[in-house]
């Protein structure tokens, strides 16, 4: 009997450059792992790259000044509401230059009390005792400064407005900040807006535009396209970027589905195994303590094999021994519920014996997954294999 299920592995890689054949190491990677630790690729197996190397060898990579060219281009008049970035120095930091560099004023209009992924630049419990609501009331930097002073990042001990204003300035812009979460209340300020939030993107076009906003556009317009032979993202954008020097952004991956299907070539011409792939990038997970929703990346996986479209359709193993089979125990408790599970309908939505399962994607549920194998530091395992995670307790 098969003691073990789900099984995530992090595989050592060779550090990709501009130019790499990604899918070929990908698959040698695996192959190598394979013969070095004596396991066998089996079908169904999983095997993930990160986004981050998956652009590398694209040469996916953007500077400042391209940044800049393409907002002084969508912009003209040279003032730019810049609408609820997220507070990351790795992430839109660098971004922000680009776009100051491209302006001559940038109204930069911040969430609180958190960004959209949980970075809080003050707490609800001081919100509460200065009486604000952050639903409705407006806060300029001034008045934020009143009522709560210097407040640093707990984490990266960073004060987000001090150093976002510091970045527009030295990039030659004026800067003005406020706070609020009504992106329509940026409209007050300036009809010109870039729209930075990532998942919530459509719903503030929207709204700005039916407010009487004049221009619109979202980090996803900013560098669609090449310019002056920079790398671009014709779907996403600035959206998913990370510094790579201090003049440069790595953006997310394009055209990743030919990738996916040549690793999954690869590997049946070696093995005969048929495995499914997918480029991941931030998982879709919550820090109980930081309060940070890691998903900064605009989706999990921007690409990945047929085989892992769709959501988990599983049982409740515990509902099952608790209402089911409360009279059975041991043996018979056992073969009972592998019987159900052998028989379960093919879609379980809806159904009480599947409450609890985790109704998401498989690419978000693996991606996080790999995310939370691969790391985001010098764990050197940009490839994740897994096994077993279509198995169930019926699989010998």
């Amino acid at each position: 009997m098969r003691c073990t299920g789900t099984v995530s592995r992090g595989v050592r890689a060779p550090i990709i450059r501009q130019g790499d054949d990604i899918a070929k190491i990908v698959a040698e990677s695996v192959l190598e792992a394979s013969k070095n630790e004596n396991i066998e690729v089996r079908d169904r197996d999983v095997i993930a790259v990160t986004e981050a190397v998956v652009a590398r060898a694209q040469g996916n990579y953007a500077t400042v000044d391209d940044i800049a060219c393409d907002i002084k281009r969508k912009y003209p008049d040279g003032t730019v509401g810049v609408l609820f970035p997220i507070l990351s120095r790795n992430r839109f930091a660098i971004c922000l230059r680009g776009i100051a560099k491209g302006a001559k004023k940038i109204v930069l209009m911040l969430s609180y009390p958190s960004d959209e992924v949980g970075n809080h630049l003050i707490d609800l419990d001081s919100l509460d005792d200065a009486g604000i609501d952050p639903w409705r009331d407006v806060l300029t930097e001034a008045k934020f400064r009143e009522l709560f002073g210097i407040v640093k990042h707990p984490f990266t001990g960073v004060d987000y407005i001090e150093y976002y204003r510091s970045l527009i300035e030295e990039a030659g812009a004026e800067a003005e900040i406020i706070l609020a979460n009504d992106p329509r209340a940026i409209l007050a300020y300036t009809k010109n807006v870039l729209v930075c939030d990532i998942h919530t993107r459509a719903r503030s076009k929207k709204l700005l535009k039916a407010a009487g906003a004049d221009t619109v556009y979202g980090l996803d317009d900013i560098l669609s396209e090449s310019v002056n032979g920079s790398g671009y993202n014709a779907e996403y954008g600035l959206y998913g970027t990370n510094k790579a020097t201090e003049d440069t952004v790595k953006l997310f991956p394009r055209d990743c589905k030919p990738v996916v299907e040549k690793i999954q070539s690869l590997i049946a011409e070696a093995t005969g195994r048929h495995v499914e792939v997918m480029v991941y990038g931030d998982g879709a997970f919550k820090d109980p303590v930081g309060k940070i929703w890691e998903l900064a990346d605009p989706v999990v996986s921007p690409a990945y094999t047929d085989g892992l479209i769709g959501q988990p359709n599983e049982l409740k193993l515990k509902y099952l021994a608790d209402n089911d089979f409360a009279d059975l125990s041991g043996d018979a408790l056992k073969e009972a519920i592998k019987g159900r599970i052998k028989t379960k309908d093919a879609n379980l939505v809806g159904k009480m014996a599947s409450e609890g399962t985790t109704p998401r994607r498989l690419t978000d549920l693996i991606g996080s997954l790999c995310d939370l194998t691969s790391g985001s530091g010098d764990k050197g395992t940009p490839i994740v294999w897994i096994q077993g995670y279509f198995d169930n307790l019926t699989a010998e």
